[in-house]
């Protein structure tokens, strides 16, 4: 146990981040509460491809993070008997894909393999390009059915859930949140954690902090087809696309724009063609639903977390990708919020570089960081 153990921890919003925050939080000894203003699993969570991708074609200046991730997933398969996980692998082709993968930021699990290699994987394809990248230890979650499996497991260490629970403000005393008012009444709170996706904005502005965090939408779809059509998760031009263990197809698709040709249900008609087109064996293909999903997209495209400065008490979890980078960020932030453990690796995702505040280094304590001085589906 960390040496914050009983420390009374209350995490805003029951998506598959905060889920994540509860459990490795609860794990730790933390005193925890997680509110959530609907149901969980409710916003983005629920409207997620839900790719577990651990490569990045560019740069990345979240590497490490995004590295570990896939290892931290396999470790949560370990605790929870409820995760449950699809190692498909994932198959991208693209020309730009290809170009970018001596600079990929996962590279060691991911290989260029041949038209004949892309066969073997994914048989069902008509036009299989000439090569393509595989990550083989990529994969696809139910996001929501996981979710559910860190809440109960949060709930086996004691951790409290409320649904149906709207923040109305926070309680503060010199310059420091020390509880939360709610629908339900005043919960008192040592560290407040916002997890809330697209809504961490409406929190912040309570406290009078501004970060610039867009809710980026996408579309998710689902269909009814036959079972067996896709193997791995294909990433290419034409679509993006999965199969989940119920059988259903899944696709992730640009939202446009609010023209009623861009509607959900209008691309998700253009796109079931697609699919016909790119698949053999498709016989039939029915619509179960189509929605907008909308993503906590920080400004600079990196994820924002840490404590807030000036502001006592209050540590931020913004992020996309959100469902991949789940399970690591539970547990590092966890360490920093309950034992005092600066993570390295999430020293370029502090709010502080938006808010024009100078502050302690990443090496400095947490501890010093919370006195506050001035110094974010697929």
């Amino acid at each position: 146990m960390g040496n914050g153990q009983g420390k009374k921890v209350v995490v805003i919003g029951a998506g598959i981040v905060g889920a994540s925050l509860a459990y490795h939080l609860a794990s730790k000894g933390a005193n925890v509460t997680l509110l959530e203003a609907e149901d969980i699993a409710s916003g983005v969570t629920g409207s997620s491809f839900a790719w577990l991708n651990a490569s990045h074609p560019e740069p990345d200046p979240i590497a490490q993070l995004r590295g570990s991730a896939i290892k931290e997933y396999r470790r949560l398969e370990t605790q929870l008997p409820g995760l449950e996980i699809r190692w498909t692998g994932a198959l991208s082709y693209s020309a730009m894909a290809i170009e970018a993968l001596p600079i990929s930021g996962h590279q060691a699990s991911v290989n260029q393999v041949s038209r004949s290699q892309i066969l073997d994987l994914e048989p069902n394809l008509k036009n299989p390009p000439q090569s393509a990248l595989y990550a083989a230890e990529e994969g696809a979650l139910d996001a929501v059915a996981a979710t559910h499996a860190l809440i109960a497991g949060a709930q086996a260490y004691g951790a409290k859930i409320l649904t149906q629970t709207r923040v109305l403000g926070f309680v503060t005393q010199s310059a420091t949140v020390t509880g939360i008012e709610t629908t339900k009444g005043v919960i008192d709170a040592d560290i407040v954690v916002l997890a809330a996706g697209a809504g961490i904005t409406k929190l912040t502005d309570m406290l009078g902090v501004s970060l610039p965090i867009e809710a980026s939408p996408a579309i998710f779809i689902r269909y009814k087809s036959q079972p067996d059509l896709v193997h791995t998760l294909i990433s290419s031009p034409e679509m993006e696309v999965r199969q989940s263990s119920d059988g259903a197809l899944l696709a992730a698709e640009d939202y446009l724009n609010d023209a009623v040709e861009n509607q959900p249900a209008a691309i998700a008609l253009r796109t079931a063609k697609t699919i016909q087109n790119e698949l053999h064996g498709v016989v039939s293909i029915e619509l179960e639903r189509a929605c907008v999903g909308l993503r906590p997209m920080p400004a600079d495209g990196i994820p924002i977390i840490g404590y807030l400065p000036k502001v006592g008490g209050v540590y931020v979890c913004a992020m996309h990708p959100g469902i991949t980078l789940a399970a690591i960020v539970g547990r590092l932030a966890s360490e920093e919020i309950i034992d005092d453990k600066v993570s390295s690796a999430l020293c370029p995702c502090r709010p502080d570089r938006f808010l024009q505040a100078e502050g302690a280094s990443c090496e400095a304590e947490i501890g010093q960081e919370q006195t506050f001085e001035p110094k974010v589906m697929r």
